[in-house]
């Protein structure tokens, strides 16, 4: 194995959320195979501030701004016939600087974080090329296309019938596709239009269970006076964030308060949008927003939930919460991908009612709501490691397999 090229539509530091934690792994891990050069955009300051650790784990890299707001990278796609993610992703000065590498440096394979970085790999590029696109992008923009709001839907029926079209040369492209679960895997095959079939695999996601361990963390001070506490972690300004946050507010809590009248119900996470701030004391719902570390709020829960609607893959932060031996409560989008049992590892319900239901016995029930907690934690340190789960990677980069076959 020469050298490697890694590209990522985000700065893979500081693994705070579900892409970076995934990037994250991958490229610490890849920098272990061999010399490897980064390629990564930047939402905001926060993330520049991160080239620093960037360059410890890289040979070179290359860390640029995304500047062009959303509503002109919009206007622009629909000017060249292009999905919206492409064109808010696209950059001229990390254009160049990949052709620059791939003059200079025995680069031979290039891992692409996202299928939105996939245009950044040259037609002309005869090593191998890993595509990690996580999970298909154009079906949840379709999902999107059937619930949202006029003129909304219109532009995300465009966004995934484009997305779709790309997905697939890209795939016809690349060496190996790689998809977070059996579903998105089995999901992207079936929409593919006949022809010879791309070399499509799955490649899932682990969890630090080192650094999520319940016997290492306290729980937050926020939680101490507080009556039955139900947490939701994640990024808040992501939609089926907000939808499943809502949805819990509004529509579970009063059930849950019904019965436990000092119920809380704890939103974490970064970039709460209005809607989502709106929230706060509506049905016993506290807005935390960003925190330092979710750990103690996950330590502090009596249930952690995930009450999504629309989910691609593995769901980061039900592994988490798993790992620190919480009681989780989910529907089954979310436990998409965690070969877990419903009502051992954790508890499943999709309607408003069931899952107020299933809230309301784990709150009766302790001692059994502390069982299912750590049956979870010894599931993920069994199943969900990263060492285990990224064990394939030097084979794919490499395609050993394919040279011994």
């Amino acid at each position: 194995m020469s050298e490697i090229l890694f590209l990522a539509h985000r700065v893979p530091f500081p693994p705070d959320r579900g892409d970076k934690i995934r990037s994250n792994h991958l490229l610490r891990r890849i920098a272990e195979l061999a010399p490897v050069h980064v390629g990564a955009l930047a939402d905001d300051d926060a993330d520049l501030a991160q080239e620093g650790a960037v360059a410890a784990v890289a040979a070179s890299h290359c860390v640029v701004r995304r500047s062009a707001p959303l509503p002109l990278a919009a206007l622009a796609a629909l000017g060249q016939g292009l999905p919206v993610s492409l064109a808010a992703f696209s950059s001229a000065r990390l254009r160049r600087w990949v052709a620059e590498v791939l003059e200079s440096r025995p680069i031979s394979a290039i891992f692409v974080f996202s299928g939105q970085m996939a245009q950044y790999v040259p037609p002309e590029f005869r090593g191998r090329v890993v595509m990690d696109f996580v999970d298909v992008d154009s079906a949840k923009f379709e999902a999107y296309a059937r619930t949202g709001a006029l003129p909304r839907r219109l532009l995300y029926a465009r966004e995934a019938r484009l997305l779709r079209r790309f997905e697939e040369r890209v795939a016809r492209r690349a060496t190996t596709s790689l998809f977070i679960t059996a579903q998105e895997r089995a999901l992207f095959e079936s929409r593919l239009s006949f022809g010879v079939r791309p070399d499509v695999r799955t490649l899932g996601n682990g969890i630090d269970t080192a650094l999520f361990d319940p016997a290492a963390v306290s729980p937050a001070p926020e939680l101490s006076d507080a009556g039955p506490t139900i947490v939701f972690t994640g990024q808040m300004d992501y939609p089926p964030n907000v939808t499943a946050v809502e949805l819990f507010a509004h529509e579970v809590m009063p059930r849950i308060r019904s019965v436990h009248g000092d119920a809380r119900f704890a939103v974490v996470g970064r970039a709460p949008t209005a809607s989502v701030r709106a929230l706060e004391g509506v049905n016993g719902t506290v807005v935390a927003g960003a925190v330092p570390d979710v750990r103690p709020w996950l330590a502090g829960a009596d249930i952690v939930t995930a009450p999504l609607l629309i989910a691609r893959g593995v769901q980061n932060k039900v592994l988490e919460a798993m790992a620190m031996a919480r009681p989780v409560l989910l529907t089954p989008a979310a436990a998409t991908g965690i070969d877990g049992r419903d009502g051992e590892h954790f508890a499943l319900a999709e309607a408003p009612a069931a899952m107020a239901e299933r809230a309301l016995a784990l709150l009766a029930d302790r001692a059994e709501a502390a069982v299912m907690g750590a049956a979870a934690r010894c599931f993920v340190v069994a199943e969900c490691g990263w060492d285990r789960v990224l064990a394939p990677l030097r084979m794919l980069i490499s395609g050993l397999e394919a040279d011994a076959a």
